[in-house]
């Protein structure tokens, strides 16, 4: 019987830390409010245009340019004309005929004449109204956008896992009052699917932890026991490593679903410190692997949680100095603020990492390769946490493989 082929592997995941280029050009792609004001403006703008026609071709007819006068000079008249702006009527005095065609020619021009004062002072009263109809346009544009400001505030507070913030919107129950309804009662689903998850949290706090204590009391207790036979006591060493390595496996869970959540105990923590800190826990295994570890590490101080903070420092170090060369490796730590920015890098020389291979060090229990991650190298949750609280102090983590072997892991947090 054949064997049903597996799936194709899911497509990696894309980075979280590089940010998303910028369109070449930017003002081609105007805001929806410049967009709303022009289309406003311009809906304007070609009304009037319309209209002046119009106005224009009707005040063309009513004057009839171009036609022959209505009355005529007639022999044995006698007629003395003086104007100003016609001299040739004054010059056409002496034939009948001439006086015609000139008098015809000067009321013509005097017509003309009007409707081209009428355009251009039209023009320009439209032009006049052009610019208020679109600083008005501008104006109202963002009266009606105002509601979609309010949604988009509210998002950015909820995207800091404030949940329990709605808009609440008042109005008119019109498209935009049942958009802000909607959102709120996503929120309200949110807010009630989190605070479940936090609840389960705290209950898997206690029941994960209670018997993993246990066991660790008991084998403790058969190991302290003099005369254990040899294979006993060997089976409890195994049996207490095992037993250790749930309960990390159990604090890096909850650490990374609590690291999700908002971060509400702030203060100022000084990553410098913090990297020390890290560098003092992890010092005995790196010299007893022959890592050295150097770097300098400047003042950079951020608000936050020291705690979560020092757990990135101390899971980038770990793994700096845990996924290293043999011989003659070392793991470099530096600190420094950077563009309003307090940047952690760590780098450390050690096996080559493919680039493509990179995303993939940021997923739970998701491992490279089994001689990168082996059962004495942790539980494979130590940068998924990093990333969790970076992105829970507004900051961001990125990964880079090193020229030679090794990775760059550096770490950006606001100031």
């Amino acid at each position: 019987m054949a064997s049903t082929p597996a799936p194709p592997p899911a497509p990696p995941k894309p980075a979280y830390a590089p940010d998303r280029p910028e369109p070449p050009f930017p003002w081609l792609r105007p805001t929806i409010r410049i967009r709303l004001t022009l289309l406003y403006g311009g809906m304007f703008l070609i009304a009037g245009i319309l209209l002046l026609s119009i106005i224009y071709l009707l005040a063309a007819q009513a004057v009839h340019v171009g036609n022959e006068l209505p009355f005529k000079i007639m022999e044995g008249s006698e007629v003395k004309v003086y104007s100003e702006t016609c001299p040739n009527l004054v010059a056409a005095t002496g034939s009948q005929d001439q006086f015609n065609a000139a008098l015809n020619a000067c009321l013509n021009h005097q017509r003309q004449k009007a409707l081209d004062d009428l355009l251009s002072r039209s023009l320009l009263a439209l032009l006049g109204l052009s610019v208020i109809a679109f600083a008005f346009g501008y104006a109202m544009a963002g009266r009606v956008l105002s509601p979609l400001g309010r949604i988009t505030r509210t998002a950015r507070r909820v995207a800091g896992s404030d949940l329990s913030r709605r808009i609440e919107l008042d109005g008119p129950d019109d498209e935009l009052k049942e958009l802000a309804d909607t959102f709120d009662e996503m929120l309200d689903r949110l807010e009630r699917a989190f605070t479940a998850q936090q609840r389960f949290v705290a209950n898997a706090s206690h029941e994960l932890r209670t018997p993993l204590a246990i066991n660790r009391t008991l084998l403790e207790v058969h190991l302290s026991d003099p005369g254990a036979p040899a294979e006993l006591q060997q089976l409890g060493k195994t049996l207490l490593s095992t037993n250790e390595r749930s309960e990390q496996l159990v604090e890096g869970l909850l650490l990374l679903a609590r690291s999700d959540n908002q971060i509400v105990e702030r203060g100022p923590v000084d990553i410098a410190e913090v990297a020390s800190r890290a560098i003092d826990q992890v010092r005995a295994e790196a010299e007893g692997k022959g890592v050295e570890i150097r770097g300098e590490r400047g003042l950079a101080v951020v608000q936050g949680n020291g705690v979560l903070l020092e757990r990135i420092a101390l899971n980038l170090v770990q793994n700096a100095v845990r996924y290293n060369v043999p011989e003659g490796g070392w793991v470099e730590v530096r600190t420094e603020v950077k563009e309003g920015q307090a940047v952690l890098l760590v780098s450390n020389t050690g096996p080559v990492v493919p680039a493509y291979e990179i995303d993939n060090l940021f997923e739970p229990f998701r491992r490279l390769r089994t001689e990168r991650t082996g059962s004495d190298k942790g539980v494979g949750l130590g940068l998924s946490i990093a990333r969790s609280v970076a992105r829970a102090h507004g900051g961001r983590i990125i990964a880079e493989p090193r020229e030679g072997g090794g990775l760059v892991m550096r770490v950006t947090l606001p100031v």
